[in-house]
C-alpha cells in the first residue's frame, strides 16, 4: 500500500436529506484527512410552512463546510430533477464553482435555475448512462438508470480507491413506468458483482409492507372514472411527475376529453419533456381559451397545486375562478398524489372550498389513482439482495426512516449506520465509523436574501405571530427629563382589555407612572431605561389581554 493511500480516508458527509424527507445533499471524500477531494451529490431545497418558517420563500441546505472547501469540490452530480434534488443549483452554483453534470431532462432543469440566477448554462454537462464512466478527481462515477416519478433518474456508480459505492437516489422497481427508464435487474447485477463497499440508498417506504405497483396499472381506474364523470374533470398531481402527466393525459383522451393545462410550473414541465423527447405521444393541449368555449364534459384541466399551495391553480380554482375557468356542481376534481407530510391542512383546506361549490372530490382512494415513486421495503430488500453490499447507509428520509432501514440492513447480512446531517463517516476500513460531527442546519430565502436559521429573523417573526407587537416612543431633552407623556403604538393585538378599556391607554398610564417617579441615571441611561419600559409595558399587557408582546422601545433625545 502506498504511503499516499495509506494516509488517505473515504468519507461520506449528508449536508441534507438524512433525518428529512427534501433538501437533499451528500457529499463523497477521498484523500488525506481535513484535505480530501470532494463530490457534491444533488443540491436541493426543502418548503416552508406558517407554523415554523413563516414568510420565508424556500429553505435549503447550509453548506458552511463546502463553501470553506471550495476548492477541494471537483464535481457537482444531480441524481433527477425533483426541486428537493436540484432546486439549491442556481441558488449555491456561485459559491461552489464546480462543474455540474446531469443526464438530459435533468440538464434541462438545471440550466433553467443557472440562468435565473446569472450563472452560465455551459455550466451543465450532460452525461450518458452506464457504462460511460466521468472521471473526477479520485472517483469514477457512472449513471444507473433507474425508475422514479420523473423522468431519467438516476443511482450513482462511485468507484473509489477504497472500494465501489452505489448511490441509488430516489427510486422504485418499475418495469413499466410509462415515461422513463424501466427496471433493469441485469443493469444492477453486473455493477454489484465485483463486490460492494456502501450501497447509500433511499429509505422513504421502509415502513410501507407491500411491494410497489407500476405507473402503468393507474391508466384502466383513471379512464373509467374520467369516462364516468358528468361534468368537467379537474386533476392535479405533481408537474415534475411526467410519466403521470401522461397517464392522465392518455386517460382523458381515451375518455373523450381534450386537456388544458393551467399552471406555470405544470406548462413548463410538459415543455421541457416534450424538449427532451419524453412526451412524444401526449395529446394536443388546448388553450385555456377555446377551452372556454367548449363542453364542460368535453374538458380534462390538469392543473398545479396538488399539495394545497395557496398561488397554484387548485387553491385558485377553489377561490372561485382561474384564468377564467370555473368549477361547478356536478364537476369532478381528482387529487392524483400522495399528500407531504406537513401538507394536510392546506389540502383539505381546498378539499373543502371545492365541496362548497359541489365540487365532487376523488383522491387517492388506498392506491387506485396513485403509485409512488419510492420503493417500498419489501423493493429495498429486493435492492439489498441484488447488491450484496458490505455497508447500507440509509439516506432520505425521517430519522425513523434511517433507523428502521438500517435495522432492515442489518437482518439481511449487512452492516447498517444510521448517518444523519452533519455526521461524516469513514468508509475506508470494514466497518463504518463516524469520524467527526459537521455543524449544519439550514439557510432560508427570505424574499431576495438568504439567512441562517439561528440569525433570529425568523425566530423573531414566530414570536410577532405568536404574541403580537408593541412600539413604546419616548421623548428625553437634553436635561435628561421626559418630555409629554409616552405613546403606544399596537398591532396584531385587541384594542381593549379586559377592564374594558383600550390597551394603549392603560399601558400609556403605566409608563407614565414609572417615568415621573425613575431617577435621573435611570432616564440618562438608554439601555437600562430600554430594559425597564419593556418589562411595564409587557406586564401591563399581561394584565389586560393575558399575552406579553414583543415591545419595541424608541427612545428620541434632544441635542
Amino acid at each position: 500500500m502506498s504511503s499516499a493511500k495509506a494516509n488517505s480516508r473515504l468519507i461520506y458527509l449528508p449536508l441534507g436529506g438524512a433525518g428529512e424527507i427534501g433538501m437533499n445533499c451528500y457529499v463523497y471524500g477521498y484523500g488525506p484527512a481535513g484535505n480530501e477531494r470532494l463530490i457534491v451529490v444533488d443540491l436541493g431545497i426543502a418548503f416552508p410552512d406558517m407554523d415554523t418558517t413563516p414568510g420565508v420563500d424556500i429553505i435549503l441546505p447550509d453548506i458552511s463546510w463546502l463553501k470553506a472547501r471550495r476548492n477541494q469540490i471537483d464535481g457537482i452530480f444531480i441524481t433527477h430533477a425533483h426541486e428537493d434534488h436540484v432546486g439549491a443549483v442556481g441558488h449555491y452554483w456561485h459559491q461552489l464553482g464546480a462543474p455540474v453534470y446531469a443526464r438530459p431532462f435533468t440538464a434541462n432543469i438545471a440550466r433553467r435555475k443557472l440562468e435565473e440566477h446569472g450563472a452560465s448554462p455551459k455550466t451543465v454537462n450532460v452525461v450518458d448512462p452506464y457504462p460511460h464512466v466521468i472521471t473526477c478527481g479520485p472517483f469514477k462515477v457512472s449513471y444507473l438508470p433507474i425508475s422514479h416519478s420523473i423522468p431519467e433518474s438516476a443511482g450513482l456508480l462511485i468507484d473509489t480507491p477504497e472500494g465501489r459505492l452505489i448511490h441509488t437516489g430516489d427510486f422504485k422497481i418499475d418495469e413499466n413506468p410509462v415515461v422513463g427508464d424501466p427496471w433493469n435487474e441485469a443493469m444492477w447485477q453486473e455493477v454489484s458483482k465485483p463486490g460492494v463497499k456502501a450501497l447509500i440508498c433511499d429509505s422513504t417506504n421502509v415502513f410501507s409492507q407491500h411491494a410497489g405497483r407500476s405507473e402503468s396499472t393507474l391508466t384502466p381506474a383513471i379512464t373509467e372514472m374520467m369516462r364516468g364523470a358528468t361534468g368537467m374533470v379537474v386533476a392535479t398531481t405533481f408537474a415534475s411527475n411526467v410519466a403521470r402527466l401522461q397517464t392522465l393525459a392518455t386517460a382523458a383522451r381515451d375518455a373523450g376529453r381534450s386537456v388544458v393545462l393551467l399552471g406555470r410550473a405544470m406548462r413548463a414541465m410538459v415543455e421541457a419533456a416534450k424538449n427532451e423527447g419524453l412526451l412524444e405521444d401526449f395529446p394536443t393541449v388546448v388553450s385555456v381559451e377555446d377551452a372556454l368555449s367548449m363542453p364542460r364534459q368535453n374538458l380534462m384541466l390538469l392543473v398545479t397545486g396538488s399539495q394545497g399551495e395557496r398561488r397554484a391553480a387548485s387553491a385558485q380554482l377553489a377561490q372561485g375562478s382561474y384564468l377564467g375557468m370555473k368549477l361547478k356542481e356536478g364537476d369532478t376534481f381528482l387529487f392524483s398524489s400522495k399528500i407531504i407530510p406537513g401538507n394536510e391542512r392546506g389540502v383539505i383546506k381546498i378539499m373543502n372550498q371545492l365541496s362548497e361549490l359541489g365540487v365532487d372530490i376523488v383522491d387517492d382512494e388506498g392506491g387506485k389513482y396513485h403509485v409512488s415513486g419510492h420503493a417500498n421495503r419489501p423493493d429495498l430488500v429486493r435492492m439489498h439482495e441484488i447488491v450484496k453490499a458490505q455497508i447500507l447507509i440509509p439516506m432520505h428520509g425521517e430519522h425513523r426512516h434511517l433507523r428502521a432501514h438500517a435495522k432492515l440492513a442489518e437482518a439481511n447480512g449487512m452492516t447498517g449506520i444510521v448517518a444523519v446531517n452533519g455526521m461524516m463517516v469513514d468508509l475506508s476500513g470494514n466497518r463504518p465509523k463516524v469520524a467527526e460531527y459537521i455543524e449544519t442546519g439550514r439557510t432560508y430565502l427570505d424574499g431576495s436574501v438568504q439567512i441562517g436559521a439561528l440569525d433570529g429573523v425568523v425566530r423573531d417573526r414566530i414570536r410577532m405571530a405568536l404574541n403580537g407587537q408593541m412600539i413604546v416612543t419616548v421623548i428625553i431633552d437634553e436635561n435628561d427629563e421626559v418630555l409629554g407623556d409616552p405613546w403606544v403604538e399596537i398591532s396584531g393585538l385587541p384594542e381593549i382589555g379586559r377592564n374594558n378599556a383600550p390597551l394603549v391607554d392603560v399601558v400609556e398610564q403605566d409608563l407614565g407612572q414609572f417615568l415621573g417617579r425613575a431617577h435621573r441615571k435611570t432616564l440618562a441611561d438608554d439601555e437600562k431605561l430600554d430594559k425597564e419600559l419593556k418589562m411595564i409595558a409587557r406586564r401591563s399587557a399581561q394584565g389586560e389581554i393575558g399575552k406579553k408582546p414583543e415591545v419595541i422601545v424608541i427612545i428620541s433625545r434632544l441635542a
